[in-house]
C-alpha cells in the first residue's frame, strides 16, 4: 500500500527526480510559461506555489531558503519581480492549460503550465 507516500517517480531514482522538478522549476520561473507533460505540470505546481508563498514574506530568511532551492538567477526574479505581483492573492499563482496534442514520441498528454 502507498500510504504518506506522495509523488510521481518518472521512472527516476531520487537524485534525478530531485534535478528534473529543479529544472523545472527553474524554467517556469525564469520563462513565467512553459510547456511540458500534464502529469509534470501538475507535479510542480504544489512546489512553486509553495516557492511563491514563502517568496511573498520578503525576509532575509525566506530569501535564503530561496536560494538553496532554486538556482541564483530565478530565486531572485521571483524574490523581487514575480512575488511582488501576488502580495494580495492568497494562493493559486499558477494555471494549468490542458492541450488537445499529444507528444509524437511516447504519446503523453501535454499542457501550459503558467503563472496568473
Amino acid at each position: 500500500m502507498r500510504h504518506l507516500k506522495k509523488g510521481k517517480k518518472f521512472h527516476r531514482k531520487k537524485g534525478q527526480r530531485n534535478a528534473l522538478m529543479k529544472s523545472l522549476a527553474n524554467n517556469l520561473i525564469i520563462r513565467e510559461k512553459i510547456e511540458t507533460s500534464e502529469v509534470k505540470a501538475k507535479e510542480i505546481k504544489p512546489m512553486v506555489e509553495k516557492l511563491t508563498t514563502v517568496a511573498k514574506k520578503q525576509t532575509l530568511a525566506d530569501f535564503r531558503l530561496l536560494m538553496s532551492r532554486l538556482p541564483k538567477k530565478s530565486a531572485e526574479k521571483l524574490y523581487y519581480h514575480i512575488a511582488p505581483r501576488y502580495a494580495d492573492r492568497k494562493g493559486g499563482y499558477l494555471r494549468i492549460i490542458k492541450s488537445a496534442k499529444m507528444r509524437k514520441n511516447d504519446g503523453a498528454k501535454m499542457a501550459i503550465i503558467e503563472f496568473v
